[in-house]
C-alpha cells in the first residue's frame, strides 16, 4: 500500500510542478516574498516571520490542493484508479502530493525571507513545525472537499455551509438573540402554545442574565484554535491552552480527511475528459 501511494505521490507532484500551475505558485510565492519580506527592509520580528509565512502556507495549500485535486480528476487516470485495492489509497496520494508541493515553496519563502530578516532562536525554529503544518493540513482537508474530485450532491454545501453557520455565530450577542426568543415566546402564546411560550421566555431571561457573550463564545470554540495561534505567535509564547490548537486542528483535519474518503469511496466516479 505503501509503495502504490508513493508513486502516485510522486506522479501528481512531478506533474504539477512541471505544469502551468507550478509555475503560477513559484510566481506567487516571489511576489509574496518581495511585498511582505521587501529584502531592502528589516523584517521586524520573529512573531511577523512565524505569522505571515504560515498563513501563507495554509492559503498556498488550499489553492494547491485544488490544482491537484481537479488533476486527479482527469478520466486519463482511470486505469490507475482501478488497480488500487482501495481509493483512499488514490485520495491520500493527493493529499501528501499537495502538502509536498506546498511545503516546498513555503521553504523558499522561509529561506528568502531569512534574507536581512529576523534572526530565529532554536527556541522559535521549534515552534514552527505545528504552528505551520496543523493549518496546512486542514486548509488542504477542506480544499479536497471543495473540489469536484471528492464532492458527491450537496456534500461541499453541508460542509462549508455549516462553517458559514460558526461563522456567522460568532457575530451573535445575547441581547439580540434574546430579543428574537421574546418575539418567538409572544408568537406561540398567541397560538396558544403556552408551553413552548414559557420555555422561550425563560431562554430569554436566561441570556439576558447572563455575564458575557456565551452564545458568541460557543460558536467561536470552532475557530479558537487559530486565534490562540494568532495570540500565542504574536505573544511570543504559549500557554498550556493555547499549546493544544495545533492538536485540535489536526484532530479537525483528520475526522475531515476521513469523511472525504468516505465519500470518494462511496461516489459514481465521472472524471473529466
Amino acid at each position: 500500500m505503501m509503495q502504490r501511494i508513493s508513486l502516485l505521490t510522486k506522479y501528481f507532484f512531478r506533474t504539477t510542478l512541471r505544469s502551468l500551475s507550478g509555475v503560477f505558485y513559484l510566481l506567487l510565492t516571489l511576489a509574496y516574498w518581495y511585498l511582505l519580506f521587501n529584502p531592502q527592509q528589516q523584517t521586524p520580528d520573529i512573531a511577523y516571520y512565524q505569522l505571515l509565512i504560515g498563513g501563507f502556507g495554509a492559503g498556498l495549500a488550499f489553492l494547491v490542493t485544488l490544482s491537484v485535486a481537479a488533476r486527479a480528476n482527469d478520466a486519463q487516470h482511470y486505469p490507475l484508479l482501478v488497480r488500487l485495492k482501495s481509493r483512499g489509497e488514490f485520495v491520500t496520494a493527493v493529499l501528501l502530493s499537495s502538502l509536498l508541493i506546498t511545503l516546498l515553496f513555503q521553504l523558499v519563502l522561509m529561506l528568502l525571507g531569512l534574507i536581512n530578516g529576523p534572526s530565529l532562536t532554536l527556541g522559535a525554529l521549534l515552534e514552527i513545525p505545528p504552528i505551520w503544518l496543523a493549518p496546512m493540513l486542514l486548509m488542504a482537508v477542506l480544499a479536497l472537499h471543495a473540489s469536484d474530485f471528492i464532492t458527491i450532491g450537496w456534500s461541499r454545501i453541508y460542509v462549508f455551509g455549516l462553517l458559514a453557520i460558526f461563522l456567522f455565530g460568532q457575530g451573535l450577542q445575547n441581547e439580540s438573540l434574546a430579543k428574537v426568543s421574546t418575539s418567538l415566546s409572544r408568537y406561540a402564546l398567541n397560538q396558544s402554545w403556552v408551553a413552548m411560550s414559557s420555555n422561550l421566555e425563560n431562554f430569554a431571561n436566561t441570556l439576558n442574565q447572563t455575564d458575557g457573550n456565551i452564545i458568541s463564545r460557543l460558536f467561536g470554540f470552532v475557530f479558537w484554535p487559530f486565534q490562540a495561534l494568532a495570540e500565542g505567535i504574536t505573544n511570543g509564547y504559549f500557554t498550556a491552552n493555547q499549546s493544544l490548537a495545533p492538536a485540535i486542528l489536526l484532530l479537525y483535519a483528520t475526522v475531515l480527511f476521513l469523511l472525504a474518503v468516505d465519500l470518494f469511496a462511496n461516489k459514481d466516479l465521472a472524471f473529466s475528459e
